[in-house]
């Protein structure tokens, strides 16, 4: 890790309803995503499936969720939350600073 680098802890709750793709592939590709932008992961903890406390969709009550513990410059959390924008695997992001 350089000095320039900071720590962050991202809670993603990932979505693999209908997709061959399992969690630890989605995780997998997170981590890729997390390289691209010059990132280092240093711990993943899957949390597992749990209920949302308000369900927006009755066809989606729960979600498995994911920690991921990672060094990156001070604009990656932009560049992760627009990079996974678009990816339908991924449902929520929530990055906070370590």
């Amino acid at each position: 890790m350089n000095a320039t680098n900071r720590n962050y802890r991202a809670t993603f709750i990932l979505d693999n309803r209908g997709k061959e793709e399992s969690v630890d592939q989605i995780i997998d590709g997170v981590k890729k995503v997390i390289a691209e932008i010059q990132g280092e992961v240093t711990a993943v903890e899957n949390i597992g499936k749990k209920d949302f406390v308000r369900v927006t969709d009755k066809k989606f009550t729960g979600a498995t969720y994911v920690h991921v513990s990672f060094a990156a410059p001070a604009g990656a959390p932009a560049q992760l939350r627009e990079r996974l924008r678009l990816n339908s695997s991924v449902y929520r992001t929530f990055i906070q600073s370590a």
